[in-house]
């Protein structure tokens, strides 16, 4: 694999337009989580119906997820990335027009589409710009935007909203986007070594997926992802149901696990770099902070029969903060194996994987909280990721030689 070398301050400048992105990324789709228990009332909607604007807003990240990442190879990023943001803006300020939960499931659809390209991106960014012992680190600051997101959006969304209205609330966030993009365009310049050729993508798609690793590592992210998409899409209504919080108590109160979830992308890359001066090998030292930091998701499983709110908000904050330190180090192992030709691709496709669990796991959660409560809800989203742990641990850690182009004669193709 080609390793970039590059000035350091570039980096980082670029690393700093990745992250906030993906705060801007997290306040637009908080922006329906933390404005449901008003929009739930107003428009009449019961859980299950919410599950179902939930699954719509998933269908199309689960659908462009495996588009965004093949074109974000073949575009580059500063064009891929440009067009992502910019669509998933304009989407967020269309929810705005809003009447009921058909048109909301619509421009939440909409929403879903644009927002699919940004960890494609982001990944394809750091596998560029960072040599393979930074990308932990520089993953878990690029990571800690959705953290940093879902941390600005309670009291920053409440706010808006009892200011102005719900309505006002979506335009602003959408305006958020275009002018990252201004700053975005003005700086941005693809690497030295980049080419068109680089660009389409060495390994050719028909290779991609006959990969072990590819299925395997979006089988993990089927279980690993929902668990995110629960405490996103359902805390603030959790908060309401459970404990009757008011909005201005939720917007006061509903940042706690996604601070946490902030310390958990710099924890994630500190336990990597811990594993690495104990001897540990980089591919090791990610699988063992990922089943460290995985364990840490259990307790939540007991939230359901807690009745204090302090100290439910303690178990999920924990949690959130376990699914943070085990994604810094989940980004960073396609760059380990694949060329970074072709990562936003293998993360596209495994993001597929994500959008499939989001998806049956979030009508699985309207049905048991429409039915039964969110204690087994809580349970379910405190196991699954024991299991995802185990299928990471046993990934490939090299590239299978049937992928190895030399051998397969295949040279360089333009296969989207």
């Amino acid at each position: 694999m080609q390793v970039l070398i590059v000035n350091d301050r570039t980096k980082w400048w670029l690393l700093s337009f990745a992250f906030l992105a993906t705060v801007i990324n997290y306040l637009n789709r908080q922006t329906l989580s933390v404005m449901a228990p008003v929009l739930l009332q107003q428009f009449r909607i019961s859980a299950t119906s919410y599950s179902q604007i939930v699954f719509a807003f998933m269908l199309a990240y689960t659908i462009m997820n495996g588009v965004s990442g093949r074109l974000l190879d073949w575009l580059g990023t500063r064009i891929g990335y440009s067009l992502t943001i910019a669509f998933w803006s304009a989407a967020e300020i269309l929810n705005a027009l809003s009447s009921g939960a058909l048109s909301l499931g619509i421009f939440q659809f909409l929403l879903g589409v644009g927002e699919a390209g940004n960890y494609p991106a982001g990944v394809k960014l750091i596998t560029e710009w960072f040599a393979p012992e930074e990308r932990s680190f520089a993953s878990g600051i690029f990571n800690s935007g959705a953290s940093i997101g879902a941390i600005l959006a309670p009291p920053l969304l409440a706010a808006i909203m009892l200011a102005s209205g719900w309505r006002t609330a979506f335009v602003v966030i959408g305006l958020l986007g275009f002018l990252w993009l201004a700053g975005w365009l003005a700086i941005y310049r693809e690497p030295a070594t980049t080419t068109k050729r680089d660009q389409a993508g060495r390994l050719p798609l028909r290779l991609l997926v006959r990969s072990r690793f590819l299925w395997q590592f979006t089988l993990s992210k089927v279980f690993s992802d929902p668990v995110w998409y629960f405490y996103i899409f359902w805390f603030p209504q959790y908060l309401k149901v459970v404990h009757s919080f008011s909005l201005a108590e939720i917007g006061k109160t509903a940042w706690i696990p996604f601070f946490t979830a902030a310390l958990g992308n710099l924890a994630g890359g500190a336990v990597f770099s811990a594993l690495l001066r104990a001897g540990a090998g980089p591919a090791t030292a990610r699988r063992v902070a990922i089943l460290i930091f995985s364990a840490l998701m259990f307790p939540a499983a007991f939230v359901g029969g807690i009745s204090s709110p302090a100290a439910c908000i303690a178990l999920i904050a924990t949690a959130t903060f376990g699914y943070s330190g085990a994604l810094a180090n989940l980004l960073a192992i396609p760059g380990d194996v694949f060329p970074k030709e072709a990562v936003a691709s293998v993360w596209g496709f495994a993001s597929m994987g994500a959008g499939i669990g989001g998806m049956v796991f979030s009508l699985v959660t309207g049905w048991l909280v429409d039915h039964y409560s969110f204690r087994p809800a809580f349970v379910l989203f405190g196991v699954i990721p024991l299991a995802a742990a185990w299928i990471v641990w046993t990934l490939p850690r090299k590239l299978e030689p049937a992928l190895l182009l030399p051998q397969t004669g295949l040279g360089v193709h333009n296969d989207l």
